[in-house]
């Protein structure tokens, strides 16, 4: 789904550009892919020279994010700044602002991605369908938020969570109180929700650029474990076209009233009375995204690119019929094999299968790469998306345990 701007005002020559990222994991590495092809220059703020990024990219700072003078030597000289992830003080973003930096997002778009509580109140305000919810100042909030709702709630960090941290579930109101004074007596800010009845977890990702022209990708399903996406079906089937318009124009909403610039994750909730509710937002290249990079025409990583620079746009049709993701997590022992071995192994059984791994040492969890399957056009037939899922899933965990889950034994 594409919202067409019209034809952007005509720029003046310049050099290929530089864009900054900040953080060197791995949407920044996947991102300089997309770079080199655009004949640009992705220089990245990395921590480490054996970060992701740091390892392919011809331009790495080493600092941190929160070293205002780190900041200002990858963002000197770039035709834009953007994020590898949200956690840069937003202080330290102003003053880059200031400075003359074109920061995208901006800064007053990002602090929705930084701060859960200020992003809950601004969706609100928006009218968007947000869970119930309440600041929390001491225990006693959470509890008579728990028994006013009459029903499970979820602890938040307002800050800083990742892939399940800072997320605490509690199925009653002492509970809840256990949880929230263990925060709060560690000096961590947290909110509270009420635990959404769902069917599924959704994802809507979309792109906008400076210029007002916003696009969006069909909207998948995420699968969780452990609060780790583990599995991202693109589209997300047995999905309404409704309400996958809806999804698709929320998206776009938001993404315009944050005044947002580059790529955009909206987390939903699917609800079992079958609406939608926001769960997060991340302005930048995104995991449920991961797909795009094999299954769409356009991948999120380009579309970033083209947004924080302002230009036109890419198409975000779907390549395929179905493409399923699987994301490679650590095995909790790192197998004797080889990761070289693996991918060598995985290539004789599954030609199709498009292998993308990040440069990471393995350790249990960690995500260290991911698998697409590409189901082609197929005529209108509908594919065999349970197969599908099977064969990505299969991949991903060989990858990361060389062993097949279904017990195939590659030397026989």
């Amino acid at each position: 789904m594409m919202a067409v701007a019209p034809t952007s005002p005509t720029r003046p020559p310049r050099a290929n550009p530089v864009v900054a990222m900040i953080g060197g994991g791995q949407l920044a590495r996947m991102t300089h892919q997309a770079a080199i092809a655009l004949g640009q220059t992705l220089r990245v703020l990395a921590v480490d020279p054996a970060d992701p990024a740091a390892q392919v990219s011809p331009d790495v700072v080493i600092g941190s994010h929160t070293d205002l003078d780190a900041l200002r030597k990858v963002a000197a000289g770039a035709d834009a700044l953007t994020f590898d992830h949200e956690h840069v003080p937003t202080e330290m973003l102003d003053t880059l602002v200031a400075e003359g930096v074109n920061v995208a997002p901006p800064p007053g778009a990002l602090i929705h991605a930084q701060d859960k509580l200020i992003m809950r109140r601004r969706l609100a305000a928006l009218g968007a369908p947000v869970p119930r919810y309440s600041a929390v100042e001491t225990a006693d909030d959470v509890v008579a938020f728990a028994e006013e709702i009459g029903g499970p709630v979820v602890i938040k960090t307002i800050r800083g969570g990742y892939d399940g941290r800072g997320v605490s579930m509690a199925d009653d109101p002492t509970a809840a109180r256990a949880i929230a004074s263990d925060y709060l007596d560690r000096g961590v800010p947290v909110l509270v929700e009420e635990r959404v009845a769902m069917r599924r977890e959704l994802s809507a990702l979309v792109a906008r650029s400076p210029f007002g022209q916003g696009a969006a990708w069909p909207v998948v399903e995420t699968v969780q474990r452990d609060g780790i996406c583990v599995e991202v079906i693109a589209p997300a089937q047995d999905l309404s076209d409704e309400l996958a318009a809806a999804a698709q124009e929320l998206g776009l909403r938001l993404a315009h009233e944050l005044g947002v610039v580059g790529v955009l994750a909206v987390e939903l909730f699917e609800t079992t009375a079958g609406t939608l509710l926001v769960n997060e937002l991340a302005m930048r290249p995104h995991n449920s995204g991961h797909w795009t990079m094999d299954g769409s025409v356009t991948s999120q990583f380009e579309q970033h690119l083209r947004a924080v620079l302002d230009y036109p746009l890419g198409d975000t049709s779907a390549t395929g019929s179905v493409t399923v993701m699987g994301n490679v997590l650590g095995a909790p022992q790192a197998p004797a094999m080889s990761v070289d071995e693996r991918v060598h192994h995985l290539f004789a059984r599954m030609p199709d299968a498009k292998v993308h791994l990040y440069g990471k040492g393995e350790r249990a969890g960690r995500k260290l790469g991911h698998v697409n399957i590409v189901a082609p056009p197929n005529g209108g037939r509908s594919p065999d998306v349970a197969a599908l899922r099977e064969r990505a899933m299969r991949a991903a965990h060989w990858l990361s345990h060389a062993e097949w889950t279904d017990g195939w034994d590659e030397h026989s």
